[in-house]
């Protein structure tokens, strides 16, 4: 089983989903089944067919919490020192070709919103990132070719999640 590093907040937003599901979800949708049950012929009953639904769906979910949850790597990444590229990490990076300026910071895949700046640890930039530092010279094969990057700045710049 690997360990996926997370964010605390992330890690406790996900164990306060799943021990809600498990523990208040699954008994109103259970009496919304036995309600839907109790009005009869089962074949033609949409609402005791939407509850199965539902219910699977919601099940689907506690399978994937507690796998997430089971694997995750709490890091706090305050405390680490981000000299050289690491999760929490924020790295600003300039296109060599077209002089853009970007900025990413390094996140675990549950945290991960790229259109926010938040790569996943997993993602190939990250992994290229990854124990680089300041004054780094990266290479990336993009779907839109080869990019080059210049690494400008790394730091750490505590990260707020919606």
């Amino acid at each position: 089983m690997q360990k996926e590093p997370m964010l605390r907040v992330t890690y406790v937003k996900l164990s306060e989903e799943l021990e809600q599901l498990k523990t208040t979800e699954r008994g109103v949708i259970a009496a919304v089944i036995d309600e839907a049950r109790a009005q009869g012929d089962l074949k033609e009953n949409a609402e005791y067919h939407a509850a199965k639904d539902e219910q699977g769906l919601m099940e689907a979910r506690i399978t994937e919490l507690t796998d997430v949850v089971g694997r995750a790597q709490v890091v706090d990444p305050s405390t680490l020192a981000h000299k050289r590229i690491s999760f929490g990490s924020t790295v600003q990076l300039t296109d060599q070709a077209t002089d853009e300026e970007l900025s990413y910071t390094i996140v675990g895949r549950q945290e991960s919103s790229p259109s926010k700046g938040l790569i996943s640890i997993q993602s190939p930039m990250a992994k290229v990132l990854l124990g680089k530092e300041e004054g780094d010279e990266v290479s990336l094969a993009l779907p839109s070719g080869k990019k080059t990057y210049d690494i400008e700045e790394v730091s750490y710049v505590e990260i707020v999640l919606n």
